[in-house]
């Protein structure tokens, strides 16, 4: 009969069944308390005996009968096989609820992309809401990461930069996450869609040093480094430098041509009609405004806001299409009020106020 390396609660309540003893019975047959027993029945594997007491287990162990002995023996293993089972149900059922997950933030991502962010927010917050991070495996931390991730994005495009429950936030988190991770290239897109906020809160000059960097960053996918050479364009843009701009902005639709994404390609048209008008070019903004208008790619809420709010915008520099250029912003700021694109509004407002202030050239 082997001896017992190190007893526990759960070993001494095994030889106590094994010798088919009552809890005083089994406390006299040892010489201890009978408290002592309750609490080894009680805490199991999660107490140890003291050393004189586990010198009495063995001796009691080694003076059973061989039929106790194997008694004890068969309930050790059972007590083994049942907690392996416990184990291996578990990590089966965790397994399955990682799939769920991440189909479900299959199904937020397209909820997203129509900026149905009511249905998008409730798919994520139903898991992030379950468990502390502490409590997930390696793979339970990916997917927390990513649905942080794509609360940043609704955040985002919500206009809901900074604060507790902002995109600014969400993505500091989940960038925390991949770098503990290891994962440099989800880190890289989030410093992306941070520098992406930064541009959104105003400050241009910040956000257009982080794309220039990230625009040959390595850890980047062609398309990801094209579209931080777009946004490098789009911040001096707003920042009065229009042929530098106009500069990026050509080289980012280039790429988009040669990696073969259309949308990208004709958003790059758009920025470059908004670069144009900057810029004085009126005709060469409406012949780029043109373009993207007749691309034929897919048009989502956001980019339809985006796409007639910079239609506005060429028409509103114009005095002869100053109405045409107000009715297409009430048309954008129809939709985006209807989709909950705060941010988008404030700038139809501010477009507005501008053709108010100064008729022709907004």
């Amino acid at each position: 009969m082997l001896p017992v390396s190190v007893w526990t609660g759960e070993e001494a309540g095994a030889l106590r069944r094994a010798l088919r003893l009552s809890v005083r019975a089994y406390a006299e047959h040892l010489g201890v308390a009978v408290r002592t027993v309750s609490k080894w029945e009680q805490l199991g594997a999660r107490v140890q005996p003291r050393p004189d007491t586990q010198a009495i287990l063995d001796t009691a162990l080694e003076r059973a009968s061989p039929a106790d002995q194997l008694r004890f023996r068969a309930a050790l293993t059972g007590a083994s096989q049942a907690a392996t089972a416990a184990g291996a149900a578990q990590a089966e059922s965790e397994a399955w609820d990682q799939e769920t997950w991440a189909d479900d933030l299959d199904r937020a991502v397209i909820h997203l992309s129509r900026q149905n962010f009511q249905a998008a927010t409730t798919l994520i917050g139903r898991w992030l809401d379950q468990r502390q991070a502490s409590q997930f495996s390696h793979r339970g931390l990916y997917l927390r990461a990513r649905s942080l991730t794509l609360l940043g994005d609704a955040r985002r495009d919500q206009g809901t930069l900074a604060g507790p429950m902002s995109a600014g936030h969400y993505y500091a988190e989940a960038r925390g996450l991949f770098t503990s991770l290891d994962i440099p290239r989800r880190v890289a897109q989030i410093d992306l869609s941070l520098a992406v906020v930064t541009e959104m809160s105003g400050d241009l000059r910040f956000a257009s040093r982080a794309y220039q960097d990230l625009a040959s960053d390595e850890r980047l996918s062609g398309r990801d480094r094209a579209r931080a050479l777009l946004w490098v364009g789009t911040a001096l843009s707003k920042d009065g430098e229009h042929a530098a701009a106009i500069s990026a902005m050509t080289g980012a639709a280039r790429q988009f041509d040669q990696l073969g994404e259309p949308e990208d390609w004709s958003i790059a048209q758009q920025k470059l009609a908004l670069a144009y008008r900057g810029s004085g070019d009126l005709t060469r903004a409406s012949r780029f405004i043109g373009i993207a208008v007749a691309s034929g790619v897919s048009v989502t809420p956001l980019q339809s806001v985006r796409l007639s709010t910079a239609r506005a915008h060429i028409l509103l520099s114009d005095r002869a299409t100053i109405t045409e250029g107000l009715a297409l912003l009430d048309q954008a700021a129809q939709i985006a009020g209807a989709n909950g694109l705060s941010h988008q509004l404030r700038s139809i407002q501010s477009i507005r106020q501008a053709a108010a202030g100064h008729p022709g050239r907004a």
